[in-house]
């Protein structure tokens, strides 16, 4: 009777989980000759491990019957972390930016249809069918465009689809749909906002011309500052060389300098070299440049001064360092405080072994995500590993 009821809980175990997507155990070469032997796209979760909305849709829509139901039915599905192994240069290869994106995948490797974000299950399962069906692909959807096509929710989607791949098709589209538009609502304005990417994109104009619009929804001293960067960022396109990868500081600071002053300016430059360490994975110039930047640190806002604690706290163990990183974190949850730098100022604490403060402030961090629905998993874990 044990070994009947072991094998019973064991069937009822399987059964469980085989009501979501059943994703593939291999790597993506695998999987790519998998898809074109069965003559099916891949389904391609682009997740990376600190991303909340990715474990929302692991926990809440992927583990949904009617999902499993149709993905494995239709795909091959596979589930890899853009900032692990083969994933870093999947990454680069199919463009993924932003966390959670969905990538779907010919048996020859293109993408032939994609999305992205935190969604529910009816949605879930269109992307599934709009992959499916030819005419509604990315492809399709641009083809359509090229010919013309002014249907408000058409472009407005389309845009969606493309803004973190293809900017300058996205400024394209928004243009027409921003053209007949009289006012805009706060999402087409969290669109414009994504897609401008410097004061010479065709989107600038609207920007410039709505920007009562704009103002209403982010502030005039954020619509100042946006503004600022816009101009900033087409004065560094115009300082850098693509042909000898070089770029202009003498001249950038120059022209900076007529739009944000002296003191801005070189805080720009910084930010740019910062930047460019942080990827090439300089950590010791990183943290001499950051140190250097936050020295004074009251004007920051509280999602920057959260994200520079985050990269201390990940990749610097200066103790001196971690501890201006923690006056970092202090004043982000100040300004605004969340139970995403909850949770930073909590790992902060910890790692510079304040166990008291670190307890107390992952407790504070897991009761404001239970309140706004986020995740918490890892601030849990952090919780029952402190001693």
């Amino acid at each position: 009777m044990k070994k009947l009821l072991s094998t019973f809980f064991l069937l009822s175990s399987l059964f469980y989980f085989s009501q979501g997507i059943a994703f593939e155990n291999s790597d993506f070469k695998s999987i790519l000759a998998k898809a074109k032997k069965e003559n099916k796209l891949i389904f391609l979760d682009a997740y990376t491990s600190w991303c909340g909305p990715c474990k929302l849709m692991a926990k809440n829509i992927f583990t949904q019957k009617s999902v499993g139901n149709l993905y494995n039915g239709h795909f091959v599905n596979a589930k890899i972390d853009m900032e692990k192994g083969e994933g870093i240069e999947l990454a680069k290869k199919f463009k993924v930016n932003a966390y959670p994106t969905y990538l779907f995948i010919n048996g020859d490797g293109e993408v032939v249809h994609r999305t992205l974000g935190y969604v529910e299950e009816k949605d879930f399962l269109q992307f599934a069918k709009d992959a499916e069906d030819p005419t509604r692909r990315i492809g399709a959807l641009k083809k359509q465009f090229e010919e013309g096509e002014k249907n408000p929710e058409f472009l407005k989607n389309l845009a969606n689809l493309t803004v973190y791949t293809e900017p300058d098709f996205t400024a394209r589209v928004l243009d027409r749909y921003f053209t007949d538009k009289i006012s805009l609502d706060k999402d087409d304005i969290n669109l414009l906002l994504q897609a401008i990417n410097s004061s010479e994109s065709p989107l600038y104009k609207t920007f410039e011309a709505k920007k009562d619009n704009v103002v209403s929804i982010v502030t005039q001293p954020t619509y100042d500052k946006i503004n600022n960067n816009l101009k900033l960022k087409a004065i560094s396109n115009k300082a850098y060389n693509k042909e000898t990868k070089s770029f202009n500081a003498a001249y950038f600071l120059t022209e900076a300098e007529k739009v944000v002053g002296k003191e801005e300016a070189k805080k720009y430059v910084l930010s740019q070299k910062a930047g460019n360490a942080f990827r090439n994975k300089d950590i010791p110039t990183y943290e001499k440049l950051m140190l250097e930047i936050y020295k004074d640190y009251s004007a920051a806002s509280s999602n920057s001064l959260n994200s520079a604690a985050w990269n201390f706290f990940e990749n610097v163990n200066t103790r001196s360092s971690l501890e201006t990183a923690l006056l970092w974190a202090q004043e982000s949850v100040k300004k605004d405080g969340n139970y995403a730098n909850m949770d930073t100022l909590a790992n902060l604490y910890n790692k510079l072994g304040n166990k008291t403060e670190a307890k107390s402030w992952a407790q504070k961090s897991i009761e404001l995500a239970k309140k706004s629905g986020e995740d918490y998993a890892d601030t849990e874990k952090l919780l029952s590993n402190i001693n």
